[in-house]
């Protein structure tokens, strides 16, 4: 499965604060919380990013509380990924239970200018700068973690093994 689009790019350390500031935290609508996401660090976020876009970062995205309200607001963003040198573990863990592919591709960051156009095959494990014409590599998300993407979540992947299919 190859993703295409274009880098939205912040800094280390960007907690689950700024990606959805807690005082939208009163809904757990995907379509309320992604009008908000990311408006602390970069107010035109919600209203520019268009579906297939990247948000690149630095060390330690998602740090901070472990609300599974940041995977939701960016995955209904309208963002196909995330692309980070590290993670914090309780995002990490939360983003595949929502659904949201993540990568960490911390050679492929460090080049990475916002605005570029990337392609991503998580299959594979590539990342591709299109603007550069550059390739990385990083670890391929294992299978089971793929399934859970293709589901949607944790809860659709588990509703869809009840069903038997």
């Amino acid at each position: 499965m190859e993703m295409k689009g274009k880098a939205w790019k912040y800094g280390d350390d960007v907690d689950t604060d700024v990606i959805i500031p807690a005082r939208y935290l009163n809904t757990s609508d995907p379509a309320e919380l992604a009008r908000h996401c990311m408006e602390d660090i970069d107010a035109s976020f919600a209203s520019k990013v268009a579906s297939g876009d990247f948000i690149v970062a630095g060390k330690n995205f998602g740090c901070g509380s472990s609300r599974e309200h940041a995977p939701i607001a960016i995955k209904a963003s309208g963002a196909s990924a995330v692309i980070a040198r590290s993670f914090a573990r309780i995002f990490y863990r939360n983003a595949f239970n929502m659904g949201l592919p993540i990568f960490e591709a911390p050679d492929a960051v460090d080049e990475i200018e916002p605005g570029d156009r990337l392609a991503v095959d998580m299959e594979r494990g590539s990342l591709r700068n299109e603007t550069k014409g550059k390739e990385y590599r990083f670890t391929p998300i294992p299978p089971f973690m793929r399934e859970l993407v293709a589901a949607g979540g944790l809860l659709n992947y588990i509703a869809k093994r009840k069903k038997g299919a």
